[in-house]
């Protein structure tokens, strides 16, 4: 089993920055690639961004450039870096990884 914790949502407006976090919990000696996703309402979670064992990251089109994922391995815990922010980024954005395991999710809401 493996727990995941984010924090670090709210609200700022167009322009402006925020880091969430993601702390892992339990098995994790499996975990080889930790992920980002986000789900707007009435839109389908969409990957935003991955880190792989070794550093490998991933971004979706939408927000490469203004999102940087990254990973401290003695906390075990996954940052996505969110810069240059705009309206349509609001989305609940949750933690994921190997086996399926989800985070509850944190709420970004960008103001225009």
């Amino acid at each position: 089993q493996v727990q995941l914790v984010e924090s670090g949502g709210g609200l700022v407006q167009a322009g402006g920055s925020l880091r969430l976090s993601c702390a892992a919990s339990g098995s994790i000696s499996s975990i080889n690639y930790m992920d980002w996703y986000r789900q707007a309402p009435g839109k389908q979670r969409e990957l935003v961004a991955r880190i792989i064992s070794g550093g490998v990251t991933n971004y979706a089109d939408s927000v490469k450039g203004r999102f940087t994922i990254s990973r401290d391995n003695a906390k075990n815990t996954v940052y996505l870096q969110m810069n240059s922010l705009k309206p349509e980024d609001t989305a609940v954005y949750y933690c994921h990884t190997v086996g399926g395991y989800w985070g509850q999710g944190t709420q970004v809401t960008v103001s225009s």
